[in-house]
């Protein structure tokens, strides 16, 4: 997880498009990496080699299909963790070792940790919130999901 803003000239251009046709979508096609870097005016090794090197440095967090856990039986929840300043890493370590932790956020504010869980199952939430919390000594606050409002959000890189 990268905690540090990348240098200002780490991106090129072609980086910076390439970030931002992603965000709109994949094809679903026999080679969609082919397909994306034609429309780009690359080859598709140049393309897989640079989604790679965002990835290693930290420009993108990850790269792949987000998938609607509710929607297919599971249940989402977001949960916040006020973890003191000298365990951070250690706890930090913890809390992302488990493979229901969709994304994990440092935040300035006394709940500085907080995280998304996704679950198979809606019951998961709290057995895997349970656990994280007897693993780290510290409680874990839950904010279900109530009602899901879908905004379109994009990065412009």
């Amino acid at each position: 997880m990268r905690r540090t803003p990348l240098p200002p000239d780490t991106l090129d251009a072609i980086d910076r498009q390439i970030i931002n046709v992603l965000q709109e979508g994949f094809p679903l096609c026999p080679r969609p990496f082919a397909e994306v870097a034609s429309a780009l005016g690359l080859e598709e090794e140049a393309l897989i080699g640079r989604i790679a090197a965002l990835r290693e440095i930290g420009a993108i967090t990850r790269f792949g299909p987000f998938l609607d856990a509710a929607a297919m039986g599971g249940a989402f929840c977001l949960c916040a963790m006020a973890v003191p300043e000298e365990r951070f890493e250690d706890v930090l370590t913890l809390v992302n070792a488990h493979p229901e932790v969709a994304h994990n956020y440092e935040r300035v504010h006394r709940l500085n940790m907080w995280f998304v869980l996704a679950c198979d199952r809606p019951e998961d939430i709290d057995a895997t919130a349970d656990r994280i919390e007897r693993e780290t000594e510290i409680a874990v606050l839950r904010f279900p999901k109530l009602k899901e409002f879908f905004i379109g959000f994009r990065v412009a890189a």
